[in-house]
C-alpha cells in the first residue's frame, strides 16, 4: 500500500482540494463535497484513498485547531470509506450513481450519531446524555443527509475525471 512519489503528490493535492472545498462551502451549514470526494477517492484508489482523506483531516486540525471537535474526524471519514469499500467493485453502470448517492447520504444522516460517542467520552456524558445530544442534532443530520444525496450527483463525474487523469498521466 506504499504510495509512489506521483501518488504522494496527487494525494496531497486531493486532500488540499477536500479542505479547500470545505472552506469554500462553510457558509452553507452541513452542505459540502467531503462525502463526494471520499466516495470518489475510495472507488478510484481503494485502500490508498485513506491518504487524501487523512491529509484533509490533518489540514483541518492544522488550520482550525486540534480541539475536541476534531477528534471524531479521526474515525468518522473512515466509516464512509469503509462503507464504500464494502460495495462490489463492479456495480452495474445504471445503478452506480444512485448507490453512491445513497451511501453518501446515509453517512450524512448518521453523522451526528457517529460523532456522538467521542463527544460522550470527551465530555463525560451518560448514555442518556449522548442520546439526547443525537436527538438534538437530528435536524442538522437531516439537512446533512439530504445535501449529501444531492451533492452525490457529482460522484460519478469526479470518478470519471480521476480515472481520466490517471490514464493521461500514466503514459
Amino acid at each position: 500500500m506504499k504510495p509512489s512519489t506521483k501518488e504522494i503528490t496527487v494525494f496531497a493535492m486531493l486532500g488540499a482540494v477536500m479542505y479547500a472545498s470545505k472552506i469554500l462551502m462553510e457558509l452553507a451549514p452541513n452542505i459540502h463535497l467531503l462525502g463526494v470526494f471520499t466516495v470518489a477517492f475510495t472507488v478510484v484508489y481503494r485502500q490508498k484513498a485513506l491518504y487524501p482523506i487523512y491529509i484533509y483531516v490533518l489540514l483541518n486540525g492544522l488550520f482550525s485547531g486540534f480541539a475536541s471537535w476534531w477528534v471524531p474526524y479521526l474515525y468518522i471519514w473512515t466509516v464512509l470509506w469503509g462503507m464504500v469499500m464494502l460495495l462490489p467493485k463492479n456495480l452495474p453502470k445504471k445503478i452506480r450513481p444512485l448507490v453512491y448517492m445513497a451511501v453518501c447520504a446515509s453517512h450524512g444522516f448518521l453523522f451526528g450519531t457517529l460523532y456522538a460517542p467521542a463527544q460522550a467520552i470527551l465530555f463525560g456524558m451518560s448514555f442518556q446524555g449522548m442520546v439526547s445530544w443525537i436527538i438534538a442534532g437530528l435536524p442538522w443530520d437531516l439537512m446533512h443527509g439530504v445535501s449529501n444525496f444531492f451533492c452525490g450527483i457529482l460522484i460519478c463525474p469526479v470518478i470519471s475525471a480521476l480515472r481520466h487523469a490517471q490514464q493521461y498521466t500514466s503514459g
